[in-house]
């Protein structure tokens, strides 16, 4: 493949996540921008993360019409390092940092909000992490958490958000653990309190927490916010809401590829490493061993 080093390359990028699997297929182009060919998701569902990951890489490569051997890299990130098909795997931070730069080049910190934790990466113009704060163990304020409550407001996470944005008079809801804010949604519940205000006095709590985690890290400018989460109207509404204090130093984005920045930016890095290889001359063999 030395020979092949100015010619295109098609990648694919794989984010195992707690609760559901991307996949991302990219086009990586010498001395001009990349594209997305596809960006597909699938929730695991109990089901084996590997078994999902085989079945939506496989559909995501016959519905582009390609094959296996028409890919110069399969990345995977979060959770992927089991994949046994991956050629190499990339740390979710620097994944998400590159996808989420990919994504908004003006972006200099993302917010990755995952079904257990949510993260504050910082990163310079380059995809370099810069610094970094995470959420603790506490399930509060993650998507799983939100997912949690919205089952028992029989309500789904697709809804939340525009519901949300219909709420006037918002309840505050505990912030400190996932036990005691489930707590404050029944007593909401009992006391009449609508859904709409549950849901508004809940992305208000969440977004307080995640506005202090991006304050920890040192966010400044743009911020990107990536990961399931990254759809909900409301959370975001509340985000650019929060205390303006705060939100002075930053800005808070979203994209409509969001949820698969991982996915892309495990994609990105692993176009860059077949580069370097190609730079000396190596042929690079898929399946071959963790990076």
């Amino acid at each position: 493949m030395g020979s092949q080093t100015r010619e295109k390359l098609t990648v694919a990028g794989i984010d195992v996540g707690s609760s559901a699997v991307k996949v991302v297929l990219f086009e990586d182009r010498p001395g001009a921008p990349g594209a997305m060919l596809l960006g597909r998701s699938e929730r695991i569902r109990r089901r084996d993360p590997q078994d999902v990951a085989r079945t939506l890489f496989d559909a995501c490569i016959a519905e582009t019409g390609l094959t296996a051997a028409d890919l110069a890299y399969v990345a995977t990130t979060g959770e992927g390092e089991n994949v046994g098909f991956r050629t190499g795997h990339f740390y979710g931070m620097t994944t998400h940092a590159r996808g989420g730069l990919f994504l908004d080049p003006g972006a200099r910190t993302v917010l990755d909000i995952g079904a257990l934790h949510t993260r504050a990466v910082c990163m310079d113009g380059r995809g370099k992490v810069s610094s970094y704060r995470m959420t603790s163990q506490c399930a509060s304020g993650s998507g799983q958490f939100l997912e949690n409550i919205c089952r028992y407001l029989g309500t789904t996470i697709a809804d939340v958000g525009p519901l949300s944005l219909e709420a006037d008079a918002p309840e505050p809801c505990s912030s400190i653990c996932a036990v005691l804010a489930e707590t404050d949604v029944i007593n909401m519940v009992s006391r009449g309190i609508t859904t709409a205000n549950i849901i508004k006095g809940i992305h208000k709590s969440m977004a307080g927490r995640y506005l202090r985690l991006l304050t920890s890290a040192g966010a400044e400018g743009r911020v990107l916010v990536t990961g399931g989460l990254a759809a909900d109207v409301g959370l975001l509404a509340a985000l650019r809401e929060g205390d303006p204090g705060k939100a002075a130093r930053f800005t808070v984005h979203s994209h409509p590829d969001s949820v698969f920045a991982g996915a892309l930016g495990a994609a990105i890095w692993g176009a860059f490493r077949v580069r370097k290889l190609q730079s000396k001359g190596v042929d690079l063999a898929l399946g071959g061993a963790a990076a």
